[in-house]
């Protein structure tokens, strides 16, 4: 496993994104990057703002769920968008979309898409991403918090979490190079909102290439309420779109969902 710590001037260097890491921390270890960022996120002038953390005591994925990583194993970072016109079902697409073509290919298995916010690697989560937002007058504040898992072994995960978890090295059967891998997330995230802003039917078309449910049955629980269906569609303001079991079409937004299988 590399040794080499995340360096703010290494992530920068050659960085050529718009919006996206105008201004880089990186801590030794925090309770959770988006506990910070949320902080920042304050001061409108913090927009592009991106925390990075060696190590979490306290992370956190939907619905409470704790994020497991050991030092310098993962990225775990997260990222301020101030004053932000961007719906949050249109953001999480977008954050997805340039999660997986970040992380790409390792070894034979190309990252895909699990909603609402999952990355898959050979149908393992090897990355997840947490939104939490504060609605103000000059439009929505964001902050996005990702992590990739880049160099667990199998026994890095709990025991519950082994066969339904991987990262990078176990799947390329190489050494990810964290660095390398920072700049190309905060490269990918700074295009993919642009593209969201201009022209949303791109991420749309690019959530639908990458995801694994599109076209395949699906149960889910809809504020307490399970539905099944078949997967035919996202809607970049209303969520997952089923064709019900039952019949009839519905959308399911990511706020109030969570996938069972």
């Amino acid at each position: 496993m590399p040794s080499e710590l995340l360096d703010p001037d290494k992530i920068k260097a050659n960085l050529k994104t718009r919006r996206i890491g105008r201004k880089i921390l990186v801590f030794s270890s925090t309770s959770s990057t988006n506990d910070i960022a949320a902080e920042y996120a304050k001061n409108t002038e913090n927009d592009g703002l991106v925390v990075f953390a060696e190590e979490q005591s306290a992370g956190r994925g939907r619905a409470g769920a704790k994020w497991h990583s050991g030092r310098a194993e993962s990225i775990l970072c997260s990222i301020v968008l101030t004053g932000s016109n961007m719906g949050a079902e249109l953001l999480c697409l977008t954050c997805a979309v340039a999660v997986a073509e970040a992380i790409g290919k390792a070894g034979s298995a190309q990252a895909k898409i699990k909603w609402p916010n999952d990355v898959m690697l050979n149908g393992k989560k090897v990355a997840g991403i947490l939104i939490e937002s504060n609605p103000a007058d000059t439009g929505n504040t964001y902050v996005i918090g990702m992590g990739i898992n880049c160099h667990q072994r199998k026994e890095s995960f709990p025991a519950e979490l082994q066969s339904i978890t991987t990262s990078i090295d176990l799947e390329s059967q190489t050494a990810c190079d964290r660095i390398t891998l920072a700049k190309r997330l905060l490269t990918s995230v700074d295009h993919w909102l642009e593209a969201a802003i201009d022209a949303s039917q791109k991420v749309i078309d690019q959530w639908r290439n990458l995801s694994v449910q599109l076209g395949h049955r699906i149960t889910l629980l809809y504020n307490g309420r399970k539905f099944a269906g078949n997967c035919i569609g996202i809607d970049p303001e209303k969520g997952l779109i089923l064709q019900l079991d039952t019949g009839g079409v519905r959308m399911f937004n990511a706020a109030h969902t969570r996938i069972l299988k």
